[in-house]
């Protein structure tokens, strides 16, 4: 084995030749760089060996910790088998396999599991199918999409198209094809949960029943709204909307990417609310963190508007080179066996409870805003005054400055704005969710409140 190269020499090379993904590369090569070596556990180390807490689960990706025994296996007895085989046309075991434990796992009447390779291309993939389905049926003037303000569903173009993040979309915007977009309900901005909820519902039914003749489908992060800042939907919302849209015959699209898989205590959001979405799109924690896969999973009637003659051209003509691929499959496999074996969604959900018991010292100081949460996906949204939930300025750069304590501190999370992410691994113990928060906590008093702890 290669021994790696020292810090300077990695630190002038990832200059000199990356281009990191949302980063502003001026701000970050006048800094020395933070270069991962390995992990272990929850933790990760860097090639000087100093030891973080991965509190953002690598990018809301890992689920059982890093460098699992049966997770390996699963690759390397997969691998002594075959790398990767085409879908186009053929088949492979792991893919087959998956595909009907995926069918078994989530809501009833997802029959059909289309794969992809990340949630941004699993997302594209039921687009295309949505609006393809009318098509097919006849019912042409079905193109347009429903999506909601502040959205996040990934970077291809029509994943982007159904985002509502000015800062990460308007630059595109020439490019792009315009959704309608209708009110995300939250919460901390709002007078009440109340009027949130019936904010968001009344501008979706009076959109339904004006427009629902041009909808093809409505894109939605069921219970948690993630790149939004952690916005937690009202009990109801959800199952709410779901009905509307299936009243006004529009497509319902649940975007799973980030909330399944355990992370909000069941094994996907929808079923907090017993909601059966028409597709549903699954990724980032389906192989724990260790392979690119997704899957966009739909029912058998949206199946069945594609399935024809030859002659008719009613096929879906997408697909990738890595769909299905046997090794992303096989450590899916393995992932939801230690689901099971381990008891990893309820393991979290009460996880979760006594986590909500942390956070009263966190709501004492006097740049806390708002903690969000859901099952281990939380936001802390830190303001400038407390009483008028005023936002600090995005040149303050509040919430960068807490995530470089935190990194200085032993803890690795990313900020949204001023919302300050925890997503740890699912399978952290108590003890280490503990040590995690003091980090947090220790961060958010020093550089907003200027204390040393």
């Amino acid at each position: 084995m290669n021994s790696t190269p020292n810090y300077s020499e990695l630190a002038s090379k990832n200059k000199q030749y990356l281009w990191h993904p949302f980063t502003q590369m001026k701000d970050y090569c006048e800094n020395d760089p933070l270069i991962i070596e390995r992990g272990e556990g929850v933790k990760l180390f860097d090639v000087n060996g100093k030891a973080y807490y991965d509190g953002f689960s690598s990018v809301w990706l890992n689920v059982h910790g890093h460098c699992v025994p049966e997770l390996n296996q699963a690759i390397t007895e997969q691998l002594e088998r075959i790398a990767h085989s085409t879908l186009l046309g053929m088949a492979n075991v792991p893919a087959i396999q998956l595909a009907e434990k995926l069918v078994k796992i989530t809501p009833n009447g997802l029959n059909k599991v289309f794969y992809s390779d990340c949630g941004a291309t699993g997302v594209e993939i039921a687009l295309k199918m949505a609006f393809q389905y009318w098509q097919n049926k006849g019912s042409s003037g079905k193109t347009r999409f429903i999506t909601m303000n502040q959205a996040y569903h990934g970077d291809t173009i029509g994943a982007v198209s159904v985002g509502a993040i000015p800062l990460y979309h308007k630059v595109y915007k020439p490019l792009l094809f315009s959704p309608y977009t209708i009110p995300y309900p939250n919460t901390y901005r709002e007078e009440s949960a109340g009027a949130a909820l019936e904010q968001t519902l009344q501008a979706l039914e009076a959109l339904l029943q004006e427009k629902s003749s041009e909808i093809a489908a409505i894109i939605i992060e069921p219970i948690v709204q993630g790149a939004s800042g952690m916005i937690v939907m009202p009990e109801g919302c959800l199952k709410r909307i779901a009905e509307l849209a299936a009243a006004h015959q529009v497509l319902f699209i649940a975007d799973e990417v980030a909330t399944g898989f355990g992370r909000t205590g069941k094994m996907f959001a929808c079923e907090h609310e017993d909601v059966t979405p028409d597709i549903m799109i699954v990724a980032k924690g389906i192989t724990a963190g260790y392979l690119p896969l997704a899957a966009t999973l739909t029912t058998d009637e949206i199946y069945e508007g594609f399935y024809a003659n030859y002659e008719e051209q009613k096929t879906f003509f997408h697909g990738h080179s890595y769909t299905g691929n046997p090794l992303g499959c096989a450590v899916a496999l393995a992932s939801l066996d230690l689901f099971e074996s381990r008891g990893l969604v309820e393991k979290v959900a009460t996880d979760a409870t006594w986590l909500e018991q942390q956070w009263p010292s966190f709501l004492e100081r006097k740049h806390v805003g708002d903690i969000r949460q859901k099952g281990l996906m939380i936001g802390i949204e830190l303001v400038l005054d407390k009483q008028d939930r005023t936002p600090y300025h995005w040149n303050d750069r509040i919430g960068v400055k807490v995530s470089q304590r935190s990194k200085e501190l032993g803890l690795l999370t990313r900020p949204l704005g001023n919302v300050i992410v925890f997503i740890p691994p699912l399978s952290s113990t108590r003890d280490e969710l503990l040590e995690m928060i003091q980090i947090l906590y220790q961060a958010i008093v020093e550089v907003t409140e200027g204390i040393e702890i």
